[in-house]
């Protein structure tokens, strides 16, 4: 039988709070609250912190704080991604980000969904969606990016926007709901 770690990553509904994820996002917490309490001057420091919250990241990762996540052991991030102020991201299940990524303040990631039957979703029960950002994406303040969503590599995302459909690479988009507005490569 799955644990419910196992069935949240695999996009099943499960139970969130089990104790054995109760107890990781706890841990993930007070990491949060050391590196967003922590000074900037303190290079080295934020570094362990960033590595013990996110272990699967690159070089030159830089979380303005406050950060926010669920996990943090859920994200795989490439070399020299930006988040600034505020962003959140509930990493329920995997959210990879490419290199050279940079996320405007108040960026909402949301791996985590319900189910849309009322007597199901009363259980408690939930499940989660990946979300793939590629490469040199830029992701403009204030958007919030859907469960199950792709964004392609080199693309911008329009500040306030809600990506709810995958975007491909090299174009502009923004809108609610996000839309392409014109392709890179004119």
């Amino acid at each position: 039988m799955k644990t419910e770690k196992e069935k949240m990553l695999a996009g099943e509904l499960y139970n969130a709070l089990d104790p054995e994820l109760t107890e990781m996002r706890t841990q993930a917490r007070l990491l949060m609250l050391e590196l967003n309490n922590g000074r900037e001057d303190e290079p080295e420091k934020r570094l362990g912190i960033l590595k013990k919250l996110i272990p699967n990241s690159g070089s030159d990762l830089w979380l303005q704080p406050p950060f926010y996540c669920d996990y943090g052991s859920n994200m795989i991030v490439g070399d020299k991604v930006f988040f600034n102020f505020n962003c959140v991201v509930l990493d329920v299940n995997q959210v990879t980000i490419g290199s050279r990524t940079l996320f405007g303040p108040n960026v909402q990631i949301y791996t985590a969904t319900h189910p849309l039957d009322h007597v199901t979703r009363a259980t408690g029960l939930e499940s989660a969606k990946p979300i793939t950002i590629g490469e040199d994406v830029w992701v403009g303040g204030g958007a919030i990016i859907c469960p199950g969503v792709t964004i392609g590599s080199r693309s911008i995302i329009g500040a306030g926007s809600v990506v709810t459909k995958d975007i491909p690479d090299d174009v502009i988009a923004a809108g609610n709901p996000c839309r392409i507005i014109r392709s890179l490569k004119e």
